[in-house]
């Protein structure tokens, strides 16, 4: 079965915003000079990495239709992580939502106007 090995982010300030994703989700960059390139790390032992490119464009426009996939982070703590993300720059695109018998998942702009999920999975508890 195919499936993701690697993801990008692209980034106007590419440097300024692996620090966002370092404090809000814990992951690891790795700056590679020649390329002008951040490898990153998510750190949780899935083999999914990624990197992050220097924009080629304008960033996404406030409003703008969704263009690209949209990746969504595994998190233990949907709350934690969304005021993580926001305390760091983010802002809310589509608020918390229950998705029945899966999680709870929201979707958040990054300081770079991309749009990605953060998804808390249903516990036998919830």
């Amino acid at each position: 079965m195919s499936h993701f090995v690697h993801i990008e982010i692209h980034a106007t300030d590419p440097k300024a915003l692996s620090a966002f994703y370092e404090k809000s989700f814990d992951w690891k960059f790795t700056y590679i000079a020649p390329l002008d390139y951040y490898l990153f790390n998510t750190g949780d032992g899935s083999n999914l990495g990624g990197g992050m490119p220097k924009r080629q464009g304008a960033k996404p426009a406030d409003g703008a239709a969704v263009n690209a996939f949209v990746c969504s982070i595994g998190v233990a703590s949907l709350d934690d992580s969304l005021k993580r993300a926001l305390d760091n720059g983010a802002t809310v695109a589509l608020p918390k939502n229950l998705i029945p018998g899966v999680g709870w998942q929201v979707y958040v702009k990054d300081p770079d106007g991309n749009i990605l999920g953060i998804h808390q999975p249903l516990t036998p508890q919830s």
